[in-house]
């Protein structure tokens, strides 16, 4: 037994490496200015705060930079008074701290990836190891994507648990700019889209890699 667990091993690292590395690729097509600033407009979040569009944009663009690039500190000020509030920097120190773990952790699952590639002396197991990472991905993507579709707010609470600090993620919409600048339709949209990417990623990635573990098996 344990000797089939340790054959099966490789293989499901580089399963599980090929999740994170897709997951990470298409959270990066929407955590950008780019995309925020879009969903933003969509979602009306100048409406929200009373600010006009392009203060919403300079707020949002300066923010998602911070999250990217330190120092952590949302500090940002529009209309010479605070953007957020002590809990609310506080909320947004902790995503960054989140979203910089992932993505190192995304990294060092790419790295697993390239390393494994280039010594898989069998690389249609290897290939067949991408394509399983996949197909899990792509019928974890349903799951998660039925519960948010039928239990958006509970599943939204259940992700923050997961991640925060009980009390630190809740905001009056009323008062709090953290809310009236990220609506609850800028997180609807935004996860649906993520989830349409991330299934067209592990639907393609698994056609490619089958096709690259068939054409392996040929060539031997």
């Amino acid at each position: 037994m344990a000797g089939r667990v340790r054959a099966r091993l490789p293989g499901i690292v580089v399963a599980l490496a090929t999740v994170v590395v897709l997951v990470a690729v298409a959270i990066l097509v929407f955590f950008n200015p780019v995309w925020v600033g879009f969903e933003q407009g969509r979602a009306r979040a100048d409406l929200w705060t009373g600010w006009t569009p392009p203060e919403v944009r300079v707020v949002t663009d300066s923010v998602v930079v911070e999250v990217y690039l330190g120092p952590g500190t949302f500090a940002q000020e529009m209309r010479d008074e605070p953007v957020f509030n002590a809990r609310e920097r506080g909320h947004m120190a902790d995503v960054r701290t989140v979203w910089l773990v992932f993505l190192a952790l995304a990294a060092f699952a790419a790295i697993v990836l390239v390393v494994a590639r280039a010594r898989a002396g069998d690389r249609a197991r290897y290939w067949r190891a991408v394509a399983s990472g996949a197909i899990l991905l792509a019928v974890g993507t349903i799951a998660v994507g039925i519960s948010f579709a039928l239990l958006f707010d509970t599943a939204f609470e259940l992700f923050h648990q997961l991640f925060f600090a009980q009390g630190t993620y809740t905001f009056d919409p009323r008062s709090e700019r953290m809310v009236q600048l990220f609506p609850y339709s800028f997180w609807t949209e935004t996860s649906v889209a993520i989830a349409i990417v991330v299934l067209g990623l592990a639907v393609a990635t698994w056609a490619t890699a089958a096709w690259l573990a068939r054409r392996a098996e040929m060539s031997r």
